[in-house]
């Protein structure tokens, strides 16, 4: 049988999906390794008094 190469997995935006991302790992998802490590980035657009 021939092996397929996978393609590398590159970190994806979700816009609008805040909710799901905010949800923690259960203990059994994270002992299979099924979780996402993610990270919010956020611009403040306040001008500086």
């Amino acid at each position: 049988m021939k092996r397929v190469k996978q393609k590398k997995k590159e970190p994806t935006l979700a816009p609008g999906s805040k909710g799901i991302l905010e949800k923690s790992a259960s203990k059994e998802e994270i002992k299979k390794g099924e979780f996402t490590k993610v990270t919010n980035l956020s611009f403040d657009e306040a001008d500086p008094s």
